[in-house]
């Protein structure tokens, strides 16, 4: 359930500062489900077991982008732009509209100060909001898992 802080929708429009393709830790690896796994990989012309090997690595068992840049950046990133943007991964998609961060502290004090499309734009309503955390559950339970 969202809180009543979010009744009324919210304003955002990326403002391409990319400051959500840079990894904090294990909390910023970006998961694949199977479906973003091939899709990206036929955006590189790759069969799938070829993408996994040079793209991607495990932690716990789970599937994600393998980090190669010191910084954090995802390695997609160039120039403060996603290189495969119409074929990103869900999680990236569905930014900053996860169930995580929807809980009004998590929301108040760290997504507001971290993200700047936050205010910006149109409102995006409170029933697509429900659709796109919907849509990121769904495809969190679709994460390859090699432990299952």
């Amino acid at each position: 359930m969202l809180n009543k802080q979010f009744k009324n929708g919210i304003k955002f429009k990326c403002q391409g500062s990319s400051n959500c393709c840079v990894s904090h830790g294990q909390n910023g690896y970006v998961y694949l489900s199977l479906k973003d796994a091939i899709r990206i990989a036929k955006y590189l012309k790759l069969n799938i077991d070829e993408f996994k090997k040079d793209y991607c690595e495990y932690t716990d068992g789970y599937l994600h982008l393998k980090e190669i840049k010191k910084n954090g950046e995802c390695r997609f990133l160039s120039e403060k732009k996603c290189t495969i943007y119409k074929d990103r991964p869900t999680q990236c998609r569905t930014w900053p509209f996860w169930k995580e961060n929807m809980k009004v502290k998590e929301w108040n004090i760290n997504i507001i100060k971290f993200c700047p499309g936050i205010g910006k734009g149109n409102k995006v309503s409170l029933s697509k909001i429900k659709k796109i955390i919907k849509y990121d559950l769904n495809n969190e339970m679709e994460i390859i898992n090699e432990k299952k």
